[in-house]
């Protein structure tokens, strides 16, 4: 599956029952060269919540009594509606505090402290490969449409989030390779509400997509943000 990496790799999947995540693990569980995979999510072992920002800490503890290093992580959660029901925001009128709150705390902060708890788990030795899912949706350049006001702004949040990230695994491993992946529309929950049966692909087709695309980087395209088809994407 990931043919840059070496074999027997240890791989951490983070939202690893929702759509994408579960076809992103479940592609990798099967790899002969896999050594060891963990799935995380609110119903795994450890489990861990954005709620609980301490749970993604004992997770990665608890990981790290079981392997010495990692050498994948995705992250592979997110929200296109908040928890409360409110749907992206069509106009800024429509905005408020609690739904953005929401939309941030899943698709930014969450990340970054699952980034913050995982990272020191990443070898430092080898080549090792991290993924946030973002969105193009994301790119303020790429922008021409408005509204989606939170969506859109947890995952620009997100891409700098990853970029910086990115810059600090250099230093640490110049083997090292982090990025930012925009899925495409995918046949799952997040999508349906808001696809109008335009889907890119399902989620099987996506997660065999996102892991070409995430072996195939180098260490000098780290920081970057791209498509399901490996093409740039501006930020």
């Amino acid at each position: 599956m990931f043919k840059s990496l070496q074999p027997s790799y240890t791989a951490v999947i983070v939202g690893a029952f929702g759509g994408i995540g579960r076809a992103v693990f479940d592609a990798i569980k099967v790899d002969p060269h896999c050594e060891k995979i963990f799935g995380l999510s609110r119903s795994s072992i450890p489990a861990i919540d954005y709620d609980t920002p301490q749970s993604l800490e004992e997770a990665a503890t608890q990981i790290s009594t079981e392997v010495s290093s990692i050498d994948v992580l995705i992250i592979a959660t997110g929200a296109l509606t908040a928890p409360n029901g409110t749907p992206p925001e069509k106009s800024v009128s429509q905005l408020t505090a609690e739904a953005m709150e929401e939309i941030f705390r899943i698709n930014t902060i969450g990340p970054a402290i699952t980034l913050k708890a995982f990272t020191p788990l990443l070898a430092r030795d080898r080549r090792t490969l991290t993924a946030t899912l973002s969105a193009r949706v994301g790119s303020i350049g790429d922008n021409a449409l408005g509204g989606w006001f939170s969506y859109r702004a947890s995952k620009a949040a997100l891409n700098q989030i990853t970029h910086s990230a990115a810059i600090e695994q250099s230093r640490r491993n110049d083997q090292s390779v982090c990025v930012a992946l925009h899925p495409g529309t995918i046949e799952t929950g997040l999508s349906k509400p808001y696809a109008r049966n335009r889907f890119t692909h399902s989620a099987e087709a996506c997660a065999t997509n996102l892991i070409q695309v995430l072996d195939t980087r180098t260490p000098e395209q780290s920081g970057g943000f791209f498509d399901y088809a490996g093409k740039e994407i501006c930020w």
